[in-house]
Protein backbone atom coordinates (compact mmCIF):
# COMPACT_ATOMS: atom_id res chain seq x y z
CA UNK A 1 0.00 0.00 0.00
CA UNK A 2 2.88 2.36 0.78
CA UNK A 3 4.46 1.71 -2.62
CA UNK A 4 1.11 2.22 -4.33
CA UNK A 5 0.60 5.48 -2.52
CA UNK A 6 4.06 6.71 -3.50
CA UNK A 7 3.42 5.78 -7.11
CA UNK A 8 0.15 7.67 -7.15
CA UNK A 9 1.83 10.72 -5.64
CA UNK A 10 4.58 10.60 -8.26
CA UNK A 11 2.03 10.27 -11.07
CA UNK A 12 -0.03 13.13 -9.63
CA UNK A 13 3.07 15.30 -9.44
CA UNK A 14 3.83 14.61 -13.09
CA UNK A 15 0.32 15.54 -14.17
CA UNK A 16 0.46 18.70 -12.06
CA UNK A 17 3.71 19.75 -13.74
CA UNK A 18 2.26 19.04 -17.19
CA UNK A 19 -0.86 21.03 -16.31
CA UNK A 20 1.11 24.05 -15.14
CA UNK A 21 3.07 23.95 -18.38
CA UNK A 22 -0.20 23.93 -20.35
CA UNK A 23 -1.45 26.95 -18.40
CA UNK A 24 1.76 28.81 -19.20
CA UNK A 25 1.27 27.92 -22.87
CA UNK A 26 -2.25 29.35 -22.85
CA UNK A 27 -4.08 26.02 -22.98
CA UNK A 28 -6.34 26.00 -19.88
CA UNK A 29 -8.60 23.18 -21.10
CA UNK A 30 -5.59 20.90 -21.60
CA UNK A 31 -4.36 21.95 -18.16
CA UNK A 32 -7.69 21.05 -16.56
CA UNK A 33 -7.46 17.54 -18.02
CA UNK A 34 -3.97 17.12 -16.56
CA UNK A 35 -5.00 18.40 -13.13
CA UNK A 36 -8.04 16.12 -13.12
CA UNK A 37 -5.75 13.17 -13.87
CA UNK A 38 -3.55 14.24 -10.95
CA UNK A 39 -6.59 14.31 -8.65
CA UNK A 40 -7.80 10.94 -9.92
CA UNK A 41 -4.42 9.33 -9.27
CA UNK A 42 -4.15 10.88 -5.81
CA UNK A 43 -7.46 12.23 -4.42
CA UNK A 44 -5.60 13.57 -1.37
CA UNK A 45 -3.19 15.73 -3.39
CA UNK A 46 -3.95 19.35 -2.39
CA UNK A 47 -1.93 20.79 -5.28
CA UNK A 48 -4.23 19.13 -7.80
CA UNK A 49 -7.24 20.83 -6.23
CA UNK A 50 -5.41 24.14 -6.01
CA UNK A 51 -4.28 23.98 -9.64
CA UNK A 52 -7.80 23.17 -10.79
CA UNK A 53 -9.20 25.99 -8.67
CA UNK A 54 -6.68 28.52 -9.97
CA UNK A 55 -7.36 27.53 -13.59
CA UNK A 56 -11.14 27.74 -13.20
CA UNK A 57 -10.69 31.05 -11.36
CA UNK A 58 -8.64 32.50 -14.21
CA UNK A 59 -11.17 31.30 -16.79
CA UNK A 60 -14.07 32.67 -14.75
CA UNK A 61 -12.49 36.12 -14.62
CA UNK A 62 -11.88 36.10 -18.36
CA UNK A 63 -15.41 34.99 -19.24
CA UNK A 64 -17.35 36.44 -16.28
CA UNK A 65 -18.73 32.93 -15.69
CA UNK A 66 -20.29 32.65 -12.22
CA UNK A 67 -20.52 28.85 -12.44
CA UNK A 68 -16.78 28.55 -13.00
CA UNK A 69 -16.16 30.99 -10.16
CA UNK A 70 -18.28 28.84 -7.85
CA UNK A 71 -16.39 25.71 -8.93
CA UNK A 72 -13.11 27.46 -8.23
CA UNK A 73 -14.24 28.45 -4.74
CA UNK A 74 -15.29 24.89 -3.93
CA UNK A 75 -11.94 23.53 -5.14
CA UNK A 76 -9.98 26.10 -3.12
CA UNK A 77 -11.87 24.99 -0.01
CA UNK A 78 -11.24 21.31 -0.79
CA UNK A 79 -7.54 22.08 -1.11
CA UNK A 80 -7.55 23.73 2.32
CA UNK A 81 -9.42 20.76 3.80
CA UNK A 82 -6.50 18.59 2.69
CA UNK A 83 -3.75 21.08 3.59
CA UNK A 84 -4.84 23.70 6.14
CA UNK A 85 -1.60 25.66 5.59
CA UNK A 86 -1.52 25.76 1.76
CA UNK A 87 -0.25 29.31 1.23
CA UNK A 88 -1.01 29.63 -2.50
CA UNK A 89 -4.52 28.30 -1.93
CA UNK A 90 -5.24 30.84 0.78
CA UNK A 91 -3.99 33.60 -1.50
CA UNK A 92 -6.09 32.36 -4.42
CA UNK A 93 -9.23 32.06 -2.32
CA UNK A 94 -8.71 35.54 -0.83
CA UNK A 95 -8.41 37.00 -4.33
CA UNK A 96 -11.58 35.16 -5.39
CA UNK A 97 -13.47 36.57 -2.40
CA UNK A 98 -12.33 40.07 -3.37
CA UNK A 99 -13.25 39.42 -7.00
CA UNK A 100 -16.76 38.56 -5.84
CA UNK A 101 -17.08 41.68 -3.64
CA UNK A 102 -16.54 39.85 -0.34
CA UNK A 103 -13.61 41.88 0.95
CA UNK A 104 -14.47 41.35 4.62
CA UNK A 105 -14.55 37.59 4.07
CA UNK A 106 -11.06 37.73 2.55
CA UNK A 107 -9.69 39.44 5.66
CA UNK A 108 -11.57 37.02 7.93
CA UNK A 109 -10.10 34.07 6.01
CA UNK A 110 -6.54 35.29 6.54
CA UNK A 111 -7.10 36.38 10.14
CA UNK A 112 -8.47 32.97 11.10
CA UNK A 113 -5.55 31.23 9.41
CA UNK A 114 -3.14 33.43 11.35
CA UNK A 115 -4.97 32.67 14.60
CA UNK A 116 -4.91 28.91 13.94
CA UNK A 117 -1.23 28.86 12.98
CA UNK A 118 0.53 31.57 15.03
CA UNK A 119 3.83 29.72 14.70
CA UNK A 120 3.91 30.24 10.91
CA UNK A 121 5.16 33.31 9.07
CA UNK A 122 3.12 32.77 5.89
CA UNK A 123 -0.31 33.71 7.33
CA UNK A 124 1.12 36.97 8.62
CA UNK A 125 2.77 37.70 5.26
CA UNK A 126 -0.45 37.06 3.35
CA UNK A 127 -2.48 39.17 5.79
CA UNK A 128 0.11 41.94 5.37
CA UNK A 129 -0.34 41.70 1.61
CA UNK A 130 -4.08 42.32 2.02
CA UNK A 131 -3.54 45.27 4.33
CA UNK A 132 -1.02 46.76 1.90
CA UNK A 133 -3.37 46.38 -1.07
CA UNK A 134 -6.02 48.30 0.86
CA UNK A 135 -3.63 51.07 1.86
CA UNK A 136 -3.26 50.12 5.53
CA UNK A 137 0.54 50.27 5.62
CA UNK A 138 0.80 50.37 9.41
CA UNK A 139 -1.03 47.09 9.94
CA UNK A 140 0.86 45.58 7.00
CA UNK A 141 4.17 46.52 8.62
CA UNK A 142 3.04 45.13 11.97
CA UNK A 143 2.15 41.80 10.37
CA UNK A 144 5.51 41.59 8.58
CA UNK A 145 7.38 42.41 11.78
CA UNK A 146 5.47 39.61 13.50
CA UNK A 147 6.33 37.26 10.64
CA UNK A 148 10.02 38.06 11.04
CA UNK A 149 9.77 37.61 14.80
CA UNK A 150 8.54 34.07 14.08
CA UNK A 151 11.05 33.40 11.28
CA UNK A 152 13.87 35.93 10.97
CA UNK A 153 15.17 34.17 7.87
CA UNK A 154 12.00 34.34 5.83
CA UNK A 155 12.95 35.73 2.42
CA UNK A 156 9.35 36.54 1.47
CA UNK A 157 8.81 38.59 4.62
CA UNK A 158 11.98 40.62 4.05
CA UNK A 159 11.01 41.23 0.40
CA UNK A 160 7.50 42.31 1.40
CA UNK A 161 8.89 44.64 4.05
CA UNK A 162 11.24 46.08 1.44
CA UNK A 163 8.30 46.76 -0.87
CA UNK A 164 6.37 48.44 1.93
CA UNK A 165 9.33 50.63 2.90
CA UNK A 166 9.96 51.54 -0.74
CA UNK A 167 6.35 52.68 -1.10
CA UNK A 168 6.79 54.77 2.06
CA UNK A 169 9.93 56.45 0.70
CA UNK A 170 12.28 54.72 3.18
CA UNK A 171 14.61 53.75 0.35
CA UNK A 172 17.73 52.96 2.41
CA UNK A 173 15.76 50.58 4.60
CA UNK A 174 14.00 49.15 1.56
CA UNK A 175 17.32 48.36 -0.09
CA UNK A 176 18.60 46.69 3.09
CA UNK A 177 15.44 44.57 3.33
CA UNK A 178 15.66 43.53 -0.32
CA UNK A 179 19.32 42.63 0.10
CA UNK A 180 18.54 40.50 3.14
CA UNK A 181 15.81 38.73 1.18
CA UNK A 182 18.16 38.13 -1.74
CA UNK A 183 20.81 36.67 0.58
CA UNK A 184 18.23 34.12 1.69
CA UNK A 185 16.79 33.41 -1.76
CA UNK A 186 18.94 34.50 -4.71
CA UNK A 187 16.47 32.88 -7.15
CA UNK A 188 13.96 35.70 -6.72
CA UNK A 189 14.62 37.77 -9.84
CA UNK A 190 12.08 40.39 -8.82
CA UNK A 191 13.99 41.21 -5.65
CA UNK A 192 17.24 41.34 -7.61
CA UNK A 193 15.65 43.84 -9.99
CA UNK A 194 14.51 46.09 -7.12
CA UNK A 195 18.01 46.05 -5.63
CA UNK A 196 19.55 47.03 -8.97
CA UNK A 197 16.99 49.80 -9.52
CA UNK A 198 17.59 51.37 -6.11
CA UNK A 199 21.35 51.12 -6.45
CA UNK A 200 21.21 52.86 -9.85
CA UNK A 201 19.41 55.71 -8.08
CA UNK A 202 22.39 56.02 -5.74
CA UNK A 203 20.52 54.72 -2.70
CA UNK A 204 22.77 53.54 0.14
CA UNK A 205 21.73 50.51 2.13
CA UNK A 206 20.94 51.08 5.79
CA UNK A 207 21.24 48.52 8.56
CA UNK A 208 17.81 46.77 8.68
CA UNK A 209 15.59 47.37 11.67
CA UNK A 210 14.94 44.48 14.02
CA UNK A 211 11.41 43.02 13.95
CA UNK A 212 8.99 44.58 16.45
CA UNK A 213 11.46 47.21 17.59
CA UNK A 214 13.02 50.50 16.67
CA UNK A 215 16.56 49.26 17.17
CA UNK A 216 18.95 48.22 14.44
CA UNK A 217 20.03 44.63 13.94
CA UNK A 218 23.65 43.71 14.54
CA UNK A 219 25.54 43.12 11.30
CA UNK A 220 26.81 39.76 12.51
CA UNK A 221 23.52 38.36 13.77
CA UNK A 222 23.64 34.56 13.71
CA UNK A 223 20.39 33.58 12.04
CA UNK A 224 19.49 30.13 10.73
CA UNK A 225 18.86 30.02 7.00
CA UNK A 226 15.45 28.64 6.07
CA UNK A 227 15.90 28.16 2.35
Amino acid sequence: MLLLGTGCQMAASGYNVAGVRSVEEGQPQVAITQFQKARNHDPTNPDAYYNLAATYHQMAKQTNDRTLMHQAEQLYNQCLDLDPNHTECYRGLAVLLIDTQRNDSAFTLMERWEQRSPQLADPKIELARLYQEYGDKENAKNQLNQALAVDANNARAWAALGSLREQSGELGQALANYQRSYQLNSLDAGVGTRIATLQRQGIQSEVPMAPNSGTQMAQGANNRQRY
